[in-house]
C-alpha cells in the first residue's frame, strides 16, 4: 500500500456530540477529507467480562494511507473510550475526481 492510497477508517463514538467533535478535529487537521456520522448504531460487545448493548454513532472517515498513523493517534488522544475502534479499510476503486479531492484535502496546506 502506498502513502497516497485512499482508505476508509471506521470509528464508533458514544454520541453525536463526541462524534461531531472527533469529526471536526480530523477534518481541521487535514487527517480526513470527510467524515460521515451515522446515528442509530447499536453495538453489542463484551468489555471487562460484561456484555454490553450500547447506542453509538458510526464515523466513516475518508483519508489516505499516509495519514493513518496521525489519524489513529488523534483518535486515541481525543476519544473517550479506553480502546476506540480504529479500523482502516482500503478503497480499491472510486470516482477519480472524488479520490483526487480526498488526496488534496489530506495534504498539508500550501
Amino acid at each position: 500500500m502506498q502513502a497516497d492510497d485512499p482508505i476508509l477508517v471506521l470509528c464508533t463514538a458514544p454520541d453525536d456530540v463526541v462524534g461531531a467533535r472527533l469529526a471536526r478535529e480530523l477534518v481541521e487537521r487535514r487527517l480526513a477529507a470527510c467524515v460521515n456520522m451515522i446515528a442509530g448504531v447499536r453495538s453489542f460487545y463484551r468489555w471487562e467480562g460484561t456484555l454490553h448493548a450500547d447506542a453509538e454513532v458510526q464515523l466513516i472517515i475518508k483519508s489516505r494511507r499516509g495519514r493513518f498513523e496521525d489519524l489513529r493517534a488523534c483518535l486515541n488522544e481525543h476519544h473517550p473510550y479506553d480502546v476506540p475502534e480504529v479500523l482502516a479499510l482500503p478503497i480499491v476503486a472510486g470516482s477519480e475526481p472524488y479520490l483526487e479531492w480526498m488526496a488534496a484535502q489530506t495534504h498539508a496546506e500550501p
